[in-house]
Order: C-alpha cells, then structure tokens, then sequence
C-alpha cells in the first residue's frame, strides 16, 4: 500500500492486457483489441476527433476588439489567461508523472495524447497574448501566477498536492493527486471560462472565446479520464474505498469551490457586465457538485443541482462537432496564411 513502483520498459512474461492499473504487470506493448478497460478505446477516438490547433483561428476581429473593451474587461481578460497558462503549463508535467506510474499502456496512451492537448491549450493562449498585446505585456501576464497573491493562494492548493505526489509517489497520493487534476481540469477553469463565454454572448472577443470553447471540450474528456482512473483505483484498492476518501473529495472540492468563489470575486466581482456574483457562485458550486458526483462520492453542496447560468453550453456535449458555443451550429474558418490574421486588418 505505501510502494508504488514506475512501469517498466518491457516485460516479456507480462501479458498485453495488463493485470493492474498501477503495481500491475504489463509487457508495455499496445494492442488496442486487448485492453482492459472498454472505455479506454472510445475516449482515444473522441480524443484524436477533437483535435484542433490554434492557427485555425483567424484573431483578427478580436484585434480590433480588445482595444475597445473596458479597462475591467481587460484587467481580466489578462489575468484570467495568466492563470490557465499557468495551470496548464504544470498540467502537462503532472500528466506525464502520472504516466509513469500506469501499468496498463492504453491509460498510458490516453495521457500522453491528453499531456500533448495540453501543450496545444498553452500555445493557444500565447496565440491569443501574441494577437492582442506586446511581447512585453505577454510576458507579464504569464508571470502573473508568480506575483498575483490570489493566484498563488489557487494555485498551491492543486500544485501542492502534485508535488506530494511526485516526491513520495505512493496509491494514497497518487489517488489524492487524481482528485485534484479534476479540481483544475473540471472546476478551476469554469469562473474564467463563464467571462469568456459572457463577452461572446455580448459578441465580444468571439475567436478567442470559440479557442477557449475547444480548449473546454477537450477538459471534459480529461476529467473524463480521471475520474475513470479514480474510480478503477478504488476498485483495485479497497483499502483506499472507505470514508477517509470520501471525505477528502467533499472537503477537496468545498476547498477549491471556495478559492474558486473568492478570485471570481477578486477577477470579475460586480464590474463585468453580465455576470451575475451571486449566480457565478452558484454555478461553482453546481460544477463542484457535478464534478464529486462524477467520482461516485456524494455531493458536497446541499442542492446546486441546475446549472445557474443557462447560457454557458460549451461545457454539455464534449463529443459535439466543432461549433459555436452559443449558436450551436457548423462553423467555418478561412485559416489565415499569416499569423494571427494581421493581413487582414
């Protein structure tokens, strides 16, 4: 219960099919008609048909936009794209220790594909900084998380637990690791993207907002996979099925719900026109009662069981075809030969 051992390399007198998803044997070699868990196959297809690149999306109108929006909206925009860059950044990392540790391959697949979506995440929001500000301006946004008191209160609750597991790698802080990459991939985002969606729905930095509906998407499938990982781990270790568990997701996520609450109100408060604080509030802790319920745990926020904030739809169907969050329709882009679409301002 306190080893967990890295997958070797090869094993020859392992089988394909591995016997565990972690201390497990396994040969190492992939064959996609023999895996373990039926789920693991359909996510990679899903996986591979939302692949998308940030050039796709012509930056253009958002150019000219950002120079009209607010000083709020601005101070914001900046800060919130620090913070995803940031944690996105460290995600792909985590990832790929995680990866280490998984004995079957086909988990091992999905999260080397999940650790290389996350890299394309962070190089869409340089995309963005490089369209709308200065190399000096963007290298001050991605120092944020450095500096900004609030994101640093954030960030080490989810880097913290991280760094336990990846300097004593055993199944108890592997499990707690897993439980907060779905605090950052399934609740830490969603008071940012709700601001982005909010300025698409006033037509507002509507390119920006679509590459952040994508980035979404994708998130929905890697808690997807997480949460998967955590239930099978449970499974294969009753030991760590129990009530301690259960109470370290509920307080996890009430922790992180309430972090989440506080830099909303310290980012958007009530300066951005609409956004409600009390209904983002309200839809943090929908989320985080969506999120727990998605562990098999019982929820940690008595009611909060409808989505308070109707309009945001991007975060419903993560298998839908590519579209606009708020027209829910086929969308085309003319991918632009320069960057970014500055030929055409």
């Amino acid at each position: 219960m306190n080893t967990l051992h890295k997958r070797p390399l090869y094993d020859l007198d392992a089988p394909n099919a591995s016997t565990g998803i972690i201390n497990g044997k396994s040969s190492n070699v992939l064959n996609w008609d023999d895996v373990r868990f039926p789920w693991a196959y359909p996510l990679y297809k899903n996986m591979l048909a939302n692949f998308w690149t940030p050039f796709e999306i012509n930056m253009a109108h958002d150019v000219r936009q950002y120079k009209e929006l607010t000083t709020d909206e601005r101070d914001a925009f900046n800060k919130i794209i620090g913070l995803l860059a940031s944690l996105d950044s460290i995600q792909t990392d985590y990832s790929l220790r995680v990866a280490d540790f998984l004995t079957d391959s086909s988990l091992v697949a999905l999260m080397v594909t999940l650790s290389f979506q996350e890299v394309v995440h962070n190089q869409s929001y340089s995309y963005i900084l490089s369209s709308v500000v200065n190399k000096q301006k963007q290298d001050e946004i991605f120092d944020y998380w450095k500096h900004d008191e609030m994101l640093k209160e954030r960030n080490a609750f989810i880097f913290e637990g991280y760094q336990r597991f990846a300097d004593h790698p055993t199944p108890r802080t592997f499990m707690e690791s897993i439980v907060l990459d779905v605090v950052l991939e399934g609740l830490n985002f969603y008071s940012g993207f709700s601001f982005f969606y909010n300025l698409a729905h006033n037509q507002k930095m509507v390119s920006t907002s679509t590459m952040i509906n994508y980035i979404n998407r994708d998130e929905q499938l890697h808690v997807y996979l997480f949460t998967n990982i955590f239930k099978a781990l449970l499974q294969e270790y009753p030991e760590l099925n129990n009530q301690e568990t259960s109470r370290f997701v509920q307080e996890t996520f009430r922790r992180a719900a309430e972090l989440e609450i506080k830099w909303g109100r310290y980012i958007i408060g009530d300066r951005i026109e609409g956004i409600d604080m009390d209904d983002l509030e309200a839809y943090i802790k929908f989320i985080a009662n969506k999120r727990v319920n998605q562990l098999g745990i019982d929820r940690p926020f008595e009611g909060y069981r409808t989505n308070p904030l109707p309009w945001i739809k991007a975060y419903a169907d993560a298998n839908s075809i590519k579209s606009d969050f708020f027209e829910q329709k086929s969308r085309q882009y003319s991918k632009v030969s320069d960057v970014n679409g500055f030929d055409e301002l």
